[in-house]
């Protein structure tokens, strides 16, 4: 059997680690070229290099208009078009409410939310002259239920379901789809920098008694990236073991 997204190309941002490089990991093993983007230059030329293949490894402040636009005028140069587009990248600054600043919160909202959207307007720009392609947002959980200490965090993921579906509606008769995926607690650097009690309690609090791994994340979005969701835009997935169902 042939790959489910065997020969289109895909940019798949905060590709450096985690989540990120899990889901361009899973596009490429089944036959797409990917674009990695990430802040860090030398780690997603690293994962772009362990990925080898039909990879291109680009670098990216997803906050940045010029920026967002660049990667994928590049990505369409070097692959031929684009297919999918996987907004990602994303950073945390928990803090409580009281105590968090609003340098923290704008920083927050600004790489998830606004970066989310140049990364939709730039792609879907490309997919509409194109007549199809599948936009995927990475939206959270917390998003959905809200987390104490993460007002910004929380804010921006659920702003993401609202841009999901407001941009869906713009683009469909175009043959463009775009859906969100939520994560639950993943096992990733930034959840395991966690104290190990509040894991531990979060873990516990899941009807599967588990922390997700980040290909499992990566299969929600390589369902959504392939034709097997063909009908599908604007819908969110959860991926977190029952978490908040």
């Amino acid at each position: 059997m042939s790959g489910l997204v065997e020969g289109k190309a895909a940019i798949v941002t905060g590709a450096g680690q985690g989540i990120g490089l899990a889901i361009a990991t899973v596009l490429r093993e089944h036959g797409a070229k990917v674009a990695l983007v990430d802040l860090d230059g030398d780690r997603v030329k690293q994962a772009a290099a362990d990925l080898g293949g039909d990879v291109l490894a680009l670098t990216c402040d997803v906050t940045d208009e010029q920026a967002v636009d660049r990667v994928v005028r590049e990505a369409v140069e070097e692959f031929g078009g684009l297919d999918v587009h996987v907004n990602n990248a994303g950073i945390t600054r928990d803090a409580s409410l009281r105590k968090m600043s609003a340098d923290d919160f704008d920083e927050v909202v600004n790489v998830h939310l606004r970066g989310t959207w140049l990364g939709v307007r730039a792609a879907s720009a490309v997919m509409r002259d194109a007549g199809h392609g599948s936009i995927v947002n990475i939206s959270s959980l917390s998003g959905k239920s809200g987390n104490p200490g993460q007002t910004n965090y929380s804010a921006a993921k659920a702003g993401i379901v609202g841009l999901t579906k407001a941009a869906a509606k713009e683009v469909a008769h175009k043959g463009v789809r775009i859906n969100a995926v939520q994560p639950g607690l993943i096992r990733t650097a930034m959840t395991e920098a966690m104290p190990p009690d509040v894991f531990a309690e979060r873990e516990a609090a899941i009807p599967m008694k588990r922390a997700g791994e980040p290909a499992e994340v990566a299969g929600a979005v390589l369902f959504l990236a392939s034709e097997l969701s063909s009908y599908m835009t604007g819908a969110v997935l959860e991926v977190g073991g029952g978490r908040l169902m």
